[in-house]
């Protein structure tokens, strides 16, 4: 395996803090790393030493002659005079660049949706992004590094990178270096993964699965004295082992030892529990949408949609960009009114978003965290035990000096961290998260999912972060551009089915390049439609035997444990619904193959 580059005892301080103290590592052909660790630690400071774009106070980087190394970094320097055709392709003639397959699967997978000719200037931050992504994608680099490339993109776009750089590793030499918060990213990307932590720089093998594993039994032999740091690691452990089919069915790293570290570990949710809580709460009667439409002048965004959110539905929300995701998440918490239709919202419905830009915290600008927190509420009761406003902001990552920062000086993310504190110290019963993870790293999220395991309410998380949604939510829906909501029986996977399926459909206009590629549906006419009626007949199906199983749950739960006659004819009948779900989901499995969802 080829050597690329290297750093050689390099250290670096900033006037505020060291970053890095002695550090020595190297880069090799077909490495794909993965870098993480908590804000602020470095990672991105690395990444620029490494492409030289800075230089170590002491030590040294050393390159291969003739080395070409690419950066992605998270400073926009997209000249506004130029054209996205001019920044991507240049003076290239059209007929050479596409007949370049890698170029027409970059200008596919980022750029379909925008006006080959609009300048620099007419773009929205998170369009200047995905084209800057797209011009460094392009090219021929020896070693190409990714500074949070999966910000701006959605869940299909974070779906379509990581295929493009698997496919692009698997055949050219060189190696891939990316930072990202994206946990499902790192995981089916990465065979390395360096954590960035105290000026060191710790390599693990493997992907986020694998890391995780590896500073789960690093923290146990070492016999650290952070127990709730350590239990956090067990239960993203037990996550990724239990809770998710699609990695569950992959070879792992170091399987055996997984499933000791796991062993005596409970689910990361009681499910019953939870449920039992939330109706106690909320009653049954949550939000129900009814026949809804929404638009905006002549565009109908919404259509005659129908949807029931009952007590404890822990439902994430996917869709294309301006597909009404945010839309519908102001219509279900009330600060919209539909345009035909309606919303019934409980009696006893207690509404609280964390809304992307978290203007909520402008009007405290001048206020210090600790002040702030003390306000709001004295103690908190998590997983049966209280625990004050300063603990729990610890548990999120604010540290005890952290307590005295103004809230005017904060981040993004410690302030979407904040606010996401204050909500819960307000005890709603219906939570919803609009893209909640936005600058927070690995440590953070994992925090929060933490918290979220123990919340006994409905919530509704819209997110690109695959990952999250997978963790957090126990159904998915979808909004597919046509004004309709779809339940999503097959989670994520099948909303990406779904919009492949899609795009075979529709003739892509440039900058896509032709490919002759149309639908290839085994069926035609009367059978394709009675095929489209079956399937979604077997998801209102699906939709109604959750509620079930929802309903179920809390009556076993509420139910007279010393009756073990009574507890046998209600686990029968538990039984009986989790076979009909067996039969429903291959019925559909089978379905969509006919119709090649």
């Amino acid at each position: 395996m080829a050597h690329l580059l290297g750093a050689e005892s390099i250290s670096l301080e900033f006037p505020t803090k060291p970053v890095l103290r002695d550090v020595t590592l190297g880069i090799n052909d077909s490495e794909r790393i993965g870098i993480v660790g908590r804000n602020g630690d470095g990672k991105s400071t690395l990444m620029k030493l490494l492409a030289r774009r800075i230089e170590p106070d002491s030590g040294r980087i050393t390159h291969r002659n003739g080395l070409r190394v690419g950066l992605l970094d998270q400073a926009d320097a997209l000249d506004p005079g130029r054209s996205i055709a001019d920044l991507v392709v240049g003076d290239l003639p059209e007929h050479v660049w596409a007949s370049d397959p890698r170029t027409r699967d970059v200008i596919a997978g980022l750029l379909t949706d925008l006006d080959w000719n609009s300048q620099v200037s007419e773009l929205s931050g998170g369009q200047r992004r995905r084209v800057a992504l797209a011009a460094i994608l392009i090219q021929e680099w020896d070693v190409l590094m990714l500074d949070e490339p999966t910000n701006h993109l959605d869940v299909e776009g974070v779906a379509w990178l990581a295929e493009h750089v698997k496919n692009r590793w698997a055949k050219d030499s060189g190696a891939l270096i990316v930072v990202t918060h994206d946990r499902w990213f790192l995981d089916e990307v990465c065979n390395l993964t360096w954590e960035v932590h105290d000026q060191i720089i710790e390599p693990f093998e493997g992907g986020y699965a694998a890391y995780i594993l590896q500073r789960a039994e690093r923290d146990r032999s070492a016999a650290a004295s952070e127990s709730r740091r350590q239990n956090l690691l067990r239960k993203e452990l037990a996550w990724l082992r239990r809770g998710a089919p699609a990695r569950t069915s992959k070879p792992k790293f170091r399987i055996d030892a997984a499933n000791e570290l796991i062993a005596n570990e409970p689910p990361v949710r009681d499910s019953v529990g939870l449920a039992k809580l939330a109706m106690t709460r909320l009653g049954k009667d949550v939000v129900d949408v009814e026949s809804m439409s929404y638009s905006i002048g002549e565009r109908e965004l919404l259509h005659d949609v129908t949807w029931r959110l009952g007590p404890g539905d822990r439902v994430g929300l996917v869709g294309v960009n301006g597909a009404g995701k945010t839309t519908l998440l102001r219509l279900i918490a009330g600060t919209l009114t539909p345009t035909a239709g309606r919303v019934k919202r409980g009696k006893t419905v207690k509404v609280a978003v964390l809304s992307q830009d978290v203007r909520e915290l402008d009007e405290h600008v001048d206020e210090r965290i600790a002040t702030l927190l003390a306000r709001e509420k004295a103690n908190y009761v998590v997983e049966g035990k209280e625990v004050s406003p300063t603990q729990l902001a610890e548990r999120i990552g604010f540290s005890a000096v952290q307590m005295q920062t103004p809230i005017g000086e904060l981040s993004g993310g410690q302030r979407r961290r904040l606010q996401f504190l204050r909500l819960l110290f307000g005890e709603p019963n219906v939570l919803i998260l609009d893209e909640p993870t936005n600058d927070l790293d690995t440590d953070i999220l994992a925090a929060m999912e933490d918290l979220l395991d123990s919340w006994p309410g409905t919530l509704i998380v819209v997110s690109h972060d695959r990952y999250l949604l997978e963790r957090v939510t126990d159904m998915q829906y979808a909004l597919l551009g046509d004004g309709s909501l779809r339940h999503l029986p097959g989670g994520v996977d099948q909303y990406l089915e779904l919009r492949r399926a899609s795009l075979r459909q529709v003739t892509p206009t440039k900058p896509a390049v032709q490919s002759g590629e149309t639908s290839t549906s085994k069926l035609a006419g009367a059978e394709l439609r009675a095929a489209e009626k079956d399937l979604a007949r077997i998801e209102r199906a699906l939709e109604k035997l959750e509620e079930e199983e929802i309903n179920l749950d809390v009556e076993m739960a509420s139910h007279d444990q010393a009756d073990y006659e009574g507890l046998g004819v209600l686990g029968e009948r538990r039984n009986l619904i989790t076979q009909k779900r067996a039969a429903l989901e291959t019925e559909w499995l089978e379905t969509s193959e006919l119709l090649q969802f």
